[in-house]
């Protein structure tokens, strides 16, 4: 997420009453997570075990709960609880804004689109020319919509992000101010949920088609030309690349990739990343071919057994 202009780190050190190590002109451009960090964004991190990544990531401006060395061309914010304070630069820069009717007057929305009744339409919302939203979808402030996407009944895109901090009180959530963008002659069932991301954006792909039911979590990258059945869900952080196919049921564990062309049976876990153009199945996934071939292996024991006897 990019700021609307240049601050100081000086300048974010008062709206935050922080500490800071660094020239007090270093430019601050942005705030990102760790796997989306550009030059000029600030990152938090507040575990030592994550230290070293937050400190040698693209990332110039380090949000950190110790004071450290502080390398070379970049600068550090000293924060007693970076956590909160990440989320009150994610208020301070990107506020929520209540809607007043059912369809935004900042939604821009493209020649031929139709959006049926009882939809809601948020604030800075763009839709291209000929998408067809069908009733009661909902889609939150800052979402793009490509050209010819059509949405069916009772989906959501752009709710926060399932994310959250354990404190004794209870969970404290991340504030989630990315975008869902949908990209050109997407299709998306009925009742699907696609989160925004917590910075960046959750993107679903040229020409990818989504069955009903379907969750992608917060800043999920789903490819071009994907086909995902339903019941499906997707993880946070999750690449899916082009022309993947998913089939019903399946569910990711976060942070991992889908490679090209990737076919995933129905019922897998993916549990970790796996290359393109095979096909997998099971939990733990393995190659579909190998899995099957135990699964045929295990029905032998008992013939196996008697034959000991």
């Amino acid at each position: 997420m990019k700021f609307p202009k240049v601050h100081s780190l000086e300048e974010i050190a008062n709206l935050l009453n922080c500490e800071f190590i660094g020239d007090k002109n270093f430019e601050v451009l942005g705030m990102n997570e760790i796997h989306v960090v550009e030059p000029g964004d600030i990152v938090f991190v507040d575990h030592p075990k994550y230290y070293d990544k937050a400190l040698q990531s693209a990332a110039t401006i380090v949000l950190i709960n110790k004071k450290v060395d502080c390398p070379e061309g970049k600068a550090l914010l000293i924060s007693d609880d970076p956590f909160r304070d990440f989320n009150t630069l994610t208020k301070h820069f990107k506020p929520f804004h209540a809607s007043n009717s059912a369809i935004s007057i900042s939604a821009e929305i493209g020649e031929g689109t139709v959006i049926q009744p009882n939809c809601f339409i948020g604030n800075e919302v763009k839709i291209g020319k000929n998408c067809l939203i069908h009733s009661n979808v909902s889609i939150y402030d800052h979402t793009v919509i490509g050209d010819n996407v059509i949405i069916h009944a009772g989906t959501i895109l752009g709710a926060d992000a399932f994310y959250y901090k354990k404190r004794a009180e209870g969970f404290d959530q991340l504030i989630s101010g990315g975008r869902v963008v949908i990209e050109n002659n997407v299709g998306i069932g009925a009742l699907c949920t696609i989160d925004k991301g917590v910075t960046g954006d959750t993107t679903i792909g040229e020409g990818t088609k989504i069955d009903n039911q379907v969750h992608v979590g917060h800043d999920s990258v789903i490819g071009k030309k994907c086909l995902i059945a339903s019941q499906t869900g997707i993880a946070g952080c999750v690449v899916i690349e082009d022309e993947v196919t998913i089939w019903g049921q399946v569910g990711t564990t976060s942070g991992i990739t889908i490679g090209a062309k990737a076919v995933i049976m129905g019922q897998t876990g993916v549990t970790k990343s796996v290359e393109g153009g095979k096909s997998y199945f099971g939990t733990p996934i393995e190659e579909s071919r190998e899995k099957l071939k135990q699964m045929a292996n295990i029905k032998k024991i008992p013939e196996i057994l008697s034959k000991l006897k």
